[in-house]
């Protein structure tokens, strides 16, 4: 990410969920490592982006009451993964299975992960 702005509106987004950034930072070094990417930052997520979004940093405590994770990352795949490490696969359109991962910990960007990731970003253009 080039942009100052950019960079502090990630950290105005993560502020006060230091595991949250730190899991951001993984991701987006993993995903900069794979090529041309653009980070949006919304009130409600964080975009990873190429011609289409295809991966999402959020808050669940935003939205749950009793939320198991302090940052769910959403992969958007053209297949449903069967791995059970997932919380929740939607399919919302016939060429889009939403993956929703819960992390508590950079760690779990794991080789699993990354590939999860990669192939997503390559789908996106």
């Amino acid at each position: 990410m080039s942009d100052v702005g950019e960079e502090r509106d990630v950290d105005r987004f993560f502020d006060g969920h230091p595991a949250a950034l730190h899991v951001f930072r993984r991701v987006r070094t993993t995903l900069e490592a794979a090529g041309e990417l653009s980070i949006r930052v919304s009130r409600s997520q964080v975009a990873f982006r190429r011609r289409h979004g295809f991966a999402y940093l959020w808050h669940p405590g935003r939205y749950l009451s009793r939320p198991a994770a302090e940052v769910v990352l959403t992969v958007v795949l053209g297949r449903r993964d069967p791995s059970p490490r997932w919380k929740e696969v939607v399919h919302p359109a016939r060429t889009h299975w939403v993956h929703h991962l819960e992390l508590h910990d950079p760690a779990e960007i794991d080789d699993e992960v990354v590939a999860w990731l990669r192939e997503a970003a390559e789908r996106a253009g």
